[in-house]
């Protein structure tokens, strides 16, 4: 009996270890439908818009948020009455942004679907982040190059602990935080040591961190 609880108890754990480290426990590659086919590459990447455009609280806040219509509606305003756009001509008359112009008049918020999401009994501070050097493309990948986001890192906890352990690949110059196609050539004059010393870099890798 001791055998066969022992052999069933392993088996119980492997199972459970790689079901909890599978890409698909961990949503890697996770790519929803969107209600606006709004494309990252045409707007980070062709037209290089900043991160913190749309997603303007990144730098002040723990949480990223998600850009209000009001933020869309600067560029992909509706014909008004008049027949003329009220702030900008950007493909005013697309079915596409239907449900961008629907929120503004409405003041019903768009359903975008959530992509990343940590447990809720994880702690992430994205300002503390961006104010260290750590840049996007860390976390979420090059999303100046998709169409589609999707979800790019399993963001797991041991992925977490190696950027802890191992802060200096993932360290640049803040004023790059936001160039997603960033390399160390493009900052030859940057000092990783120094810029970790100068900006109290000591990332911690007990479980208080992230667990409060």
């Amino acid at each position: 009996m001791l055998g066969v609880l022992t052999a069933g108890g392993g088996a119980y754990a492997s199972v459970l270890f790689l079901g909890a480290t599978s890409p698909v426990t961990l949503n890697v590659g996770y790519r929803p439908e969107q209600p606006i086919p709004f494309s990252h590459a045409l707007h980070a990447g062709e037209l290089k818009m900043d991160c913190r455009y749309c997603h303007n609280s990144v730098e002040k806040s723990a949480h990223s948020t998600i850009p209000a219509t009001q933020t869309c509606i600067n560029c992909h305003s509706p014909k008004s009455t008049a027949g003329a756009p009220a702030l900008s001509a950007v493909h005013p008359e697309s079915k596409k942004l239907k449900p961008v112009h629907d929120s503004w008049r409405t003041g019903e918020s768009i359903d975008w679907v959530r992509i990343h999401r940590l447990p809720d009994y994880v702690y992430f501070n994205h300002a503390v982040h961006i104010a260290r050097g750590v840049s996007c493309v860390t976390c979420h990948g090059r999303v100046d190059k998709m169409d589609i986001v999707y979800q790019a890192k399993d963001q797991s906890m041991t992925w977490c602990i190696d950027c802890h352990r191992n802060p200096e690949p993932h360290l640049r110059p803040r004023d790059q935080v936001t160039n997603l196609a960033w390399t160390p050539d493009m900052s030859p004059d940057f000092d990783v040591a120094k810029h970790m010393i100068d900006n109290n870099i000591k990332p911690q890798t007990n479980c208080a961190v992230c667990h409060r």
